[in-house]
């Protein structure tokens, strides 16, 4: 159906699922360590200027 670069274009989708799926997996694993480490400077008393009263 797609002639002879059905192996160009099927390795092009395969390698841009792969790269998102790592992309995404990145973001997350990053948000995880991010969200420790807030939690563990509020621990230390250190807060965010957001959570600040005026």
């Amino acid at each position: 159906m797609l002639g002879p670069y059905t192996g160009f274009i099927a390795a092009s989708y395969g390698v841009v699922i792969l790269t998102i799926g790592i992309l995404i997996a990145w973001i997350m694993l990053d948000g995880r360590a991010q969200a420790k480490a807030l939690a563990e400077l509020e621990a230390r008393g250190i807060t965010r200027r957001s959570a600040r009263k005026q």
